[in-house]
């Protein structure tokens, strides 16, 4: 507050002053460009090493589950030891998705004869899906992440390769908004049961896979043309964004030395 030191906030229990006051990070022009911490932060956690439930266990899980439903979205044991249950998933996606062009909405009917539309035509276009958009499905304990992904695609027609996008487990803790990136081979139902019906504890969420290698074969020309041409986009207003913070800077710094010019010292 007195010496106008700057850090970043994660750096702050780190940082020991000599005017004895506790760092408090103020993100002025001059302080760095990363975000604070109470922005989304990914991190590539380590899968936790898990022993399997017993059939007892799962039972007793479950019906703690299901004490805490206020919705009616219940799990169900099965005789061989596998179970079902809902999980909503939020798609937070920043680009848009190919589906076909032309083609209705999918029906009960068509879903029940697992009619695939895409196949319908070739034409395709492209949109962006509402931003932050929930779909709730019903699942099994069997059900992977990979499943998943493909399930949620098909709801929305979607004909893009699944690989272009991830499914994340979305937890809150210590004021920061954290995702994890689930493997392929994931379980969500049972994360969801360990985690119990409370949203807020943890969901899932639909992201584009960035984090790892991508795979650009996996992309028709026009799809890799739009995304030069957002590329292009992000990247004027990421300068635009720096030139108007630093501008400010300047003002300021012009500021200061017009009011210490014949000051002594």
């Amino acid at each position: 507050a007195d010496c106008r030191y700057t850090c970043h906030q994660e750096c702050c229990s780190l940082i020991q002053l000599d005017c004895r006051r506790p760092c408090q990070s103020q993100l002025s022009p001059e302080s760095t460009l990363l975000p604070p911490c109470s922005q989304n932060v990914t991190q590539t956690v380590e899968e936790e090493k898990r022993e399997p439930l017993t059939v007892q266990e799962i039972k007793q899980k479950i019906e703690k589950y299901n004490t805490k439903v206020t919705n009616c979205l219940l799990m169900k044991l099965n005789d061989d030891g596998t179970y079902t249950g809902f999980i909503k998933v939020h798609l937070k996606l920043r680009r848009p998705v190919t589906v076909p062009a032309g083609i209705r909405p999918q029906s009960i009917y068509d879903a029940l004869k697992e009619v695939n539309l895409a196949d319908m035509t070739d034409k395709r276009t492209s949109f962006y899906l509402p931003l932050d958009a929930v779909k709730q499905l019903h699942i099994s304990s069997t059900t992977t992440v990979s499943e998943v992904i493909q399930g949620l695609l098909k709801k929305f027609m979607v004909v893009d390769n699944p690989q272009k996008f991830a499914l994340f487990k979305e937890m809150r803790k210590d004021g920061q908004v954290l995702f994890q990136k689930l493997p392929l081979t994931e379980y969500p139902l049972y994360l969801r049961l360990l985690a119990g019906p409370n949203t807020d504890v943890l969901s899932f969420v639909l992201k584009e896979n960035e984090t790892g290698e991508v795979e650009w074969d996996a992309f028709s020309i026009p799809e890799l043309q739009n995304f030069l041409m957002i590329l292009d986009k992000e990247e004027k207003e990421k300068i635009q964004q720096v030139q108007r913070k630093y501008e400010k800077f300047k003002q300021r710094l012009q500021q200061t030395l017009k009011e210490a010019r014949g000051k002594p010292g």
